[in-house]
C-alpha cells in the first residue's frame, strides 16, 4: 500500500480570498515505512507574503520572486502523488488550497475521499488532548527540535512518525513484501523469510510519573512481605 504524507505553506488561509500555495513537502510510505522518496517544491504566490504568515514559516518575497508558479510544478506534483493515499493534518485546509490550485491550472482536483486526517485520528484516539503536530510528538517523544519555523518537508517528515505512531507504530503488513517469493529468493531461503523488526532508534520514553510511581511502591508495601510483587 503506498502512501504520501503531504504538508503545504501558505500565504494565508482562503484560497478565495487570493491565498496560494508557497511550499508543498511530501513523503512516500509502503506498507507503512518510509521508502526516502520525498517530494519538495517552493513556489512563487504572484503575490506579496502577508506578515502573519512570514511569521508562521519565514517565507518572504525576495526568496520566493524566482521560484516556479504552480502551473509549472503541478504535473509533476500530481505524478509524484500518483494514486496514493494521502496523509494530512487537518486535511480539509491542505486539500482546499491543492485543488484551488489544481483546478487553476485545469488539471484533476484530489478526491477528498483519498485524504486520511491525522487530526481526525488523534482527536478521536485522544479525545479532548491537545492534537496539533507539536502536541503529538511531545505525547510520542518525537523529536521536533528543528522546527522553529513551519516547513513543508520537514513537518511531512515528522507528520509521517506521528501518523505512524497513531495507527500503532512502525509495523508494516505481514508479507513484509508485496511479493513473498521474493522475499524469500532475496534471503536464499525457500521455506521462509529471515527479516526480523530492527530496535527503535530513539527508545521511547518512559510515561510513568514519579507521583505514579510512588502511588505503586506504596500500595505493594501496605501488601506486606508476602506479596507477589515484593518477592
Amino acid at each position: 500500500m503506498r502512501e504520501i504524507v503531504l504538508d503545504t505553506e501558505t500565504t494565508g488561509l482562503e484560497p478565495a480570498d487570493g491565498h496560494r500555495i508557497v511550499e508543498i513537502g511530501g513523503v512516500e510510505l509502503y506498507n507503512h515505512m518510509p521508502t526516502g522518496r520525498t517530494f519538495h517544491q517552493y513556489i512563487n504566490p504572484e503575490r506579496p507574503m502577508p506578515e502573519e504568515a512570514f511569521a508562521v514559516h519565514g517565507l518572504g518575497d525576495d526568496f520566493l520572486r524566482d521560484k516556479p508558479l504552480f502551473a509549472d510544478i503541478g504535473m509533476k506534483f500530481i505524478e509524484f502523488v500518483g494514486d496514493a493515499k494521502l496523509v494530512i493534518h487537518n486535511a480539509a485546509f491542505d486539500m482546499k488550497f491543492l485543488n484551488w490550485e489544481l483546478r487553476a491550472c485545469r488539471l484533476e482536483p484530489l478526491p477528498m475521499a483519498r485524504a486520511i486526517d491525522t487530526l481526525a485520528i488523534a482527536r478521536q484516539k485522544f479525545p479532548g488532548a491537545p492534537a496539533s503536530l507539536d502536541a503529538l510528538c511531545r505525547r510520542f517523544g518525537i523529536d521536533n527540535a528543528a522546527r522553529t519555523l513551519h516547513g513543508a518537508l520537514l513537518d511531512s517528515e515528522i507528520l509521517a512518525e506521528v501518523y505512524l505512531e497513531l495507527i500503532g507504530g512502525r509495523q508494516p503488513d505481514f508479507a513484509l513484501a508485496a511479493d513473498p517469493r521474493a522475499a524469500q529468493a532475496a534471503s536464499g531461503d525457500a521455506g521462509q523469510a529471515r527479516w526480523r523488526p530492527a530496535p527503535r532508534p530513539r527508545p521511547l520514553p518512559p510515561r510513568l510519573t514519579e507521583a505514579e510511581r510512588t502511588a505503586h511502591e506504596a500500595f505493594v508495601a501496605a501488601m506486606g512481605d508476602k506479596a507477589l510483587w515484593a518477592r
